[in-house]
């Protein structure tokens, strides 16, 4: 993999290498950190992947794709082909209603980049197109609750519109438009941005990119647009774009609560952010000259944002103490084993034993479930050439197989989080009659964990099936299964015959 950045020692870079192993220990405490790259003054100052994650897999952005969103309208701005002030229902007629109410009337694109619609809730719910696909004319034929640009509220859905706006403006997809004027200049390779039924890109959501892209797009951001002896993006709009446009608070959580600009977020420290579900974030801090590129699949954002003015109390004005995640007076017995090591970082495969000696009643007997919500209808457990575990689910739309490893992790493909793609497996027996499979879906943020409690005698098993990080229940299965081996012995039917 080409790297675009030169790499430079922490003090070459006027940074205590204490403050990164600071940070890099508080990031390796919280479930889970999958990448993070550290930039000072356009050089790579840190960088860590947490195996199996790695430098050249892409990652789902989720809501960081709004960020570059932003960037586009503000590219078509430049070029003449949109204003802030355009009304939205003129750049988009064939969507619009025939007689739009006042508020929808009222809608501008600048109120689509600042969160301020006028909608009271994301108007991109699950039911996302109307009945003809066009997702754009479902969002407009919701209502607009109050007058656009009097209250913030984070909505997908407007993001969408822009996205829609800046392809009928421009006649190219979000992702082709941005490929010469931004993506090819900043090294960034085979961007991927999932499209919705009419062909045009989600905009608020489905951006792939790595961790290095990530920082290039953070990088531009902190020279104000200019990347080498080129200005791809106007300053003045980097400038207005990452500033204060709307109040958002209160919140729970105080680095969403500084205030909202176009599709970018605004932090403590005079700070700001692209971030994206589940830990996903370009955090750019203009006053140290600091980018950070960070991927995960966390539960809570707070703790990473924490941990990085934490690491760093000479540029808050804070003072480092042991209240301070990993600060250096901290009594941690690791430290006295010198500074982490950024290359042996890892998620740690499933601990436990190789095999079980029920193994023998229930290896390659598929198991009936009971019906639960992934539609899991058998589970059979066998071993493959290798000899490595390996965990068949099938439902009425098919089956898929993954090998696991035992202390590692096997590469594979699987669906996971309604997509087909790499994932890497592990698998461990905690007792006698419990077997841990867990399933790693290397390029999002998330992973499941298959927990198989057998009975004693094999006959039946208790399937429970949870996610790391989801926007609902992280539960997904919870059944009773029943081995179909007992009662072919009874009825003398092939389950394999039955089965298909």
């Amino acid at each position: 993999m080409t790297q675009r950045f030169p790499r430079a020692t922490p003090e070459s870079a006027g940074l205590d290498p204490a403050a990164l192993d600071r940070l890099y220990r508080a990031f390796d405490a919280i479930p889970e950190v999958h990448s993070a790259m550290v930039l000072r003054d356009g050089a790579v100052v840190a960088e860590g992947w947490w195996h199996p994650y790695a430098a050249d897999l892409p990652h789902s952005m989720f809501s960081v794709s709004k960020s570059f969103t932003a960037i586009a309208v503000g590219i078509a701005i430049d070029e003449g082909l949109i204003a802030l002030d355009d009304r939205v229902v003129d750049l988009l007629p064939d969507d619009a209603p025939a007689d739009p109410d006042e508020h929808l009337a009222a809608m501008r694109v600048g109120h689509l980049l600042s969160m301020t619609s006028g909608h009271d809730g994301d108007s991109m719910p699950d039911g996302e197109a109307d009945p003809d696909g066009r997702v754009a004319r479902g969002i407009l034929s919701r209502p607009v609750e109050y007058e656009p640009g009097t209250r913030f509220v984070y909505d997908t859905g407007s993001t969408y519109l822009l996205s829609a706006i800046v392809q009928r403006v421009t006649g190219e997809p979000l992702v082709d438009y941005l490929e010469p004027r931004l993506f090819a200049p900043l090294g960034i390779v085979n961007a991927e941005w999932e499209r919705s039924p009419e062909g045009i890109d989600m905009g608020g959501f489905g951006l792939s990119i790595t961790t290095e892209d990530m920082a290039a797009f953070g990088q531009l951001l902190l020279q104000r647009g200019r990347w080498g002896d080129r200005q791809l993006v106007p300053a003045e709009w980097v400038v207005a774009a990452t500033a204060p446009e709307v109040t958002n608070g209160p919140n729970g959580n105080i680095d969403w609560a500084q205030g909202y600009g176009f599709q970018f977020w605004r932090c403590r420290y005079g700070a700001y952010r692209a971030d994206g579900a589940f830990g996903q974030f370009i955090v750019v801090w203009p006053e140290p000259r600091l980018v950070f590129a960070i991927t995960g699949g966390m539960p809570a954002m707070q703790p990473v944002l924490d941990a990085i003015w934490a690491a760093f109390p000479e540029f808050t004005g804070a003072v480092a103490s042991s209240d301070a995640p990993d600060a250096p007076d901290a009594p941690d017995a690791s430290h006295a084993a010198g500074p982490l090591d950024r290359t042996a970082l890892a998620i740690a495969p499933v601990a436990g034993e190789a095999s079980s000696a029920l193994e023998s009643a229930v290896l390659d007997v598929p198991f009936a479930l009971e019906p639960n919500p992934l539609g899991i209808a058998r589970l059979t457990l066998g071993r493959d050439t290798a000899s490595r575990l390996a965990l068949t689910p099938a439902s009425e739309v098919g089956a898929f197989t993954v090998a696991a490893g035992h202390h590692e992790w096997v590469p594979g493909l699987a669906p996971l989080e309604h997509t087909f793609g790499p994932v890497v497996s592990s698998a461990a027996w905690v007792d006698e009659t419990t077997l841990v499979v867990r399933i790693i879906a290397v390029e999002t943020p998330f992973s499941r964990t298959f927990t198989l409690r057998f009975d004693a005698d094999g006959a039946g098993l208790a399937l429970t099936v949870d996610q790391n990080v989801s926007f609902g229940p992280t539960r997904l299965v919870e059944a009773r299964g029943a081995a179909h081996r007992h009662e072919t012995e009874a009825s003398g039917v092939d389950p394999e015959a039955e089965a298909g």
